[in-house]
């Protein structure tokens, strides 16, 4: 005998779903004070569960499970904390659990006394295992032990001051993903028979995985199965309850959407019990992708993993869809220098839709930051550095310059034996390419012109420092770095090549500076040097000077 058999499955030879699209959000329910709390190490205190309720609020929860009343005093205080301290919305519903006991039910409505709008939530189980070793009972058993409180909850109901008008049931059928289709079918018939679900006053039928048995397809079947064939499926809201066992939670969700779910019950981040519920966060900015507003505000996603993570003690993944704090990053070269030219035709083409390589979705949309998305270690690329440097710090390396700083960012990173943090990055590259004053110092100089503008002569004259031995430079051109240029030559400082020259300004204003790039070429060589100054024509001459020196000591002359 096999140890392990597959769950029975339901024939539906005419499955409609894989035709079909999510074209809305489902209705949302957190269950993150309830099934999340349940799973922690430490179960949120009073005040940890109103933080995290207000948090649900301001991202757009309209249904969220707040305890389980009966459960313990705790959690019944917590309920009445929700209630008495008038921390709930008119346009959103609380909602508890109860098991299918009198006393417990009794319990429950005492918890919400005074709340206009909740939803009441009755649970029992119908897979095989809790007929045979729980309940000991009978295909019948099953079905009398999910109805026998229905008519206590609906009279508690009428009892209120509302006459039962503000509260709303749903039944769990715990376990369906792994029940006998029949079998599971008959107790949900006679469940919304009893319950006296109308178009109205609708039911909410909750369909869980409460351990996740069967591949999402499989789950997806026996969804569209209840939508189609259940009687008085007009008279109920059908919803999910996804758990994550065998780590298809989200595809399970998405599918059973497509099969005819129209509501679904998860957490933030994915808490729960085991390997946890249905991650709402990851479910609904996959929407947000699609082109579908999610109808739940997510533009401050550091912001409410913070909140989760004090209120819950746990930590969501560095790697965990849409909100780890790696998800937007990038370390190998060519995922890079792809991201790098995306963003770059996304500020040429700013109205075309999101398209640039690697990235899902705008970190913007979700309070991200760009800064991040490209990190540095010894398995960056030439690009990443440079991004860095521009988008952190204001410098704007020319291509040709590139691969030679890469080269020293992969050696630093070797040394390092980590990432490379920003500021050390700037570090490397204000040491190798500007701080370079040996063997070569301008200890002073003038600039001057003669000549009418469009033909003037640049006369340059300085004050020269080489391994302590001062020396009078001069020289002449069409702009100062000719004229500098020209000088060094007559210096006997030959062998060199002008290529090419970059400047611009770094931030602006009154403090604003100038950053030349040069570029020599210095036996068959290429060099760069980078000069930075209030003025362009003296941080032009750094940079040749940088330049110089550079070539220099690489060539072993120094």
């Amino acid at each position: 005998m096999k140890k392990y058999v597959p769950c029975p499955q339901v024939t539906l030879p005419d499955r409609q779903w894989p035709s079909n699209h999510i074209e809305k959000p489902p209705i949302w329910c957190s269950v993150d004070l309830r099934d999340g709390n349940q799973a922690l190490v430490e179960p949120m205190n009073i005040e940890e569960k109103i933080e995290m309720f207000k948090l649900l609020v301001r991202m757009g929860f309209k249904e969220i499970e707040v305890g389980f009343p009966s459960a313990s005093q705790t959690e019944f205080d917590a309920t009445r904390a929700l209630i008495e301290q008038n921390l709930i919305p008119d346009d959103v519903r609380i909602q508890v659990l109860t098991q299918a006991r009198e006393h417990l039910i009794r319990r429950t409505y005492e918890a919400i006394e005074g709340a206009k709008n909740v939803i009441v939530h009755l649970y029992t189980n119908v897979s095989p295992m809790f007929q045979k070793a729980v309940y000991k009972t009978t295909r019948k058993g099953i079905v009398d032990i999910a109805v026998r409180e229905i008519e206590l909850l609906r009279m508690l109901a009428e009892m209120r001051e509302d006459g039962g008008e503000g509260i709303t049931f749903e039944y769990s059928a715990e376990a369906f993903s792994e029940a006998e289709p029949r079998l599971a079918m008959l107790v949900l018939t006679n469940v919304v028979e009893h319950f006296g679900a109308t178009p109205e006053k609708k039911l909410i039928l909750n369909l869980p995985s409460t351990v996740q048995k069967t591949l999402p397809n499989e789950f997806a079947d026996r969804i569209e199965y209840v939508h189609r064939f259940l009687p008085g499926r007009e008279n109920v809201i059908l919803s999910v309850h996804p758990h994550n066992d065998q780590g298809t939670g989200i595809a399970e969700a998405e599918l059973a959407l497509l099969a005819g779910a129209e509501r679904v019950e998860g957490t933030l981040f994915g808490n729960g019990e085991r390997t946890g519920n249905v991650d709402l966060v990851t479910l609904g900015l996959n929407l947000a992708t699609r082109g579908i507003r999610p109808g739940l505000n997510f533009k401050h996603l550091d912001r409410i993993r913070a909140t989760y993570e004090r209120c819950t003690r746990m930590f969501v993944h560095e790697r965990s869809p849409y909100a780890g704090e790696l998800v937007f990053t990038a370390f190998s070269g060519s995922h890079q220098d792809a991201i790098r030219k995306g963003f770059s035709y996304r500020a040429e083409h700013p109205n075309q839709p999101w398209q640039v390589p690697y990235l899902l979705i705008d970190p913007k949309d979700i309070g991200r930051s760009y800064e991040p998305i490209i990190r540095i270690n010894s398995q960056s690329g030439k690009g990443g550095a440079a991004y860095v440097l521009q988008n952190r710090f204001g410098y704007n390396l020319p291509k040709s310059m590139h691969p030679d700083f890469g080269r020293l960012v992969k050696q630093e990173a070797d040394r390092y034996g980590a990432e490379l943090p920003p500021e050390r990055l700037l570090h490397l590259f204000l040491r190798e390419y500007s701080a370079i004053n040996r063997p070569y110092a301008l200890v002073n100089h003038s600039i001057s012109s003669r000549g009418a503008q469009a033909h003037s002569v640049v006369r340059f004259e300085g004050t020269l420092r080489h391994f302590g031995e001062e020396s009078q430079i001069a020289g002449e051109g069409n702009g100062p770095i000719d004229a500098f240029f020209s000088a060094m030559q007559q210096a006997h400082i030959e062998g060199f090549r002008f290529v090419s020259y970059h400047e611009h300004a770094i931030s602006s204003g009154s403090d604003a500076k100038a950053c030349a790039y040069i570029e020599l070429e210095y036996h068959d060589t290429h060099v760069f040097g980078v000069g930075i100054h209030p003025n362009v024509s003296v941080a032009s001459i750094r940079g040749v000077l940088s330049a110089i020196n550079r070539a220099l000591i690489q060539s072993g002359e120094a």
